[in-house]
């Protein structure tokens, strides 16, 4: 068993800043553990310009190249291809890999930095066959920028989150046509003007009110049935690509004592991003589904700080707190508890939420029954929500409230 300051697990964005903002403070006894064969996290995948605003003071980068950025101002030790089994109480960390098998590492402090993962086909229960080419945005990332490879020809995207849009600057990239982007809703899950962008730019048909009914092929993908504003059309195509909806990647804590939150399906965190084992921190998008790198990277930045407090003995040892209720439209709200304030490195962490459907209206934050701030708002699933929680009183707290006054 050896033993460190900070085990931090997971090597992207978040992962990194956090191991970074530890080295410039002087904590140097960190392992950074990664299960892939390098570090750097989603955006290693990501072909396109765009990464990397604030963080290093640099003009917009690809992915891979902003994964290598972070993971060279990391300034720790990268274990990679290192999988981790388990957690148990008291920091230690089940992991295993190629070269030295299964092992127990131990840290005064654990940061859970594992990510997101899109939902694939099988969970999505779409019926038909099970030819190849069917894959998530990330599949299809990995085969084009890390193995140069171009698994079909003619491919329909579902869906139309941020990452979808990603998917289509991939497919550009490898030369494969885009048939259509299928949406169920009314318009575009992502901001306008993105169906625009990918009409009259990408030259790619954004179909909304359309749902993917069945995939059609043997071997591989002929076709794709769908119904349309009532009406069952099908689509030739070689390759379906399924993108968004977005799980955190939990498998590691599914039989640990760590509590999940059912609306965010990450750990629950108080507001120094302490899990319910308060050894344990969480940062990234495993908090929930999907926030962008740069926000990441600075979540795990704010996460490094209370763990520096902690390690000194300056975080309150309160596992039970205030918890944060709220009600629909709004999907969750993280942190989801709030310990007795004290001074942290960091100013007060926003609350962050997001709606399940499309709503306007008055958005409040009550404590104790007393309105503290509000704002009037006009929201759409993937939009992030911030609520300030500077005006929280320090001590005393019984019950706080987000709750939206639907117009």
């Amino acid at each position: 068993m050896t033993k460190h300051d900070v085990v931090i697990v997971g090597g992207g964005p978040a992962g990194l800043s956090a191991a970074r903002r530890l080295t410039v403070s002087g904590i140097r006894d960190v392992v950074v553990l990664e299960r892939e064969t390098e570090a750097g996290g989603i955006p290693r995948h990501c072909g396109h310009i765009g990464f990397g605003l604030g963080q290093f003071l640099a003009l917009p980068m690809s992915g891979p190249d902003y994964a290598r950025r972070c993971v060279a101002a990391a300034g720790v030790p990268i274990r990679t291809r290192a999988t981790v089994t388990a957690l148990e109480p008291g920091g230690n960390v089940h992991v295993t890999d190629p070269e030295n098998g299964g092992a127990v590492i131990t840290g005064r402090c654990v940061l859970l930095a594992t990510g997101i993962r899109e939902m694939p086909r099988s969970a999505r229960l779409v019926s038909g066959t099970r030819p190849w080419g069917v894959m998530t945005t990330g599949a299809l990332q990995q085969f084009v920028y890390l193995k140069h490879a171009k698994p079909f020809s003619r491919a329909v995207v579902v869906g139309t989150e941020l990452v979808s849009f990603s998917a289509l600057l991939t497919a550009r990239h490898a030369g494969i046509e885009i048939a259509a982007m299928l949406e169920e809703g009314e318009r575009i899950t992502a901001r306008r003007p993105g169906d625009w962008i990918a009409g009259h730019i990408l030259g790619v048909p954004v179909l909304t009110r359309t749902k993917l009914l069945a995939i059609l092929g043997i071997d591989k993908v002929e076709a794709v049935e769908i119904e349309r504003q009532g009406r069952r059309e099908t689509i030739a195509c070689d390759g379906v690509v399924f993108t968004g909806r977005f799980q955190p990647e939990t498998a590691v804590l599914r039989n640990s004592p760590i509590e999940l939150d059912p609306g965010t399906g990450g750990p629950a965190i108080d507001q120094y991003f302490r899990c319910s084992d308060l050894q344990v921190f969480a940062a990234g998008n495993l908090l929930r589904p999907v926030e962008t790198s740069g926000m990441c990277w600075a979540e795990g930045r704010v996460a490094a700080a209370n763990m520096i407090l902690a390690l000194k003995g300056k975080l309150p040892e309160v596992s039970l707190g205030v918890p944060v209720t709220f009600a629909a439209p709004i999907k969750y709200v993280y942190p989801q508890r709030f310990a007795a304030q004290m001074p942290i490195a960091e100013p007060p962490p926003l609350l962050r939420a997001r709606v399940g459907r499309a709503a306007r209206g008055r958005l409040r934050l009550l404590v104790d029954g007393r309105e503290l701030w509000s704002r009037s708002v006009n929201l759409l699933p993937e939009r992030r929500i911030s609520i300030p929680s500077d005006r929280l009183p320090p001590t005393g707290l019984q019950e706080i409230h987000v709750e939206l006054i639907e117009d």
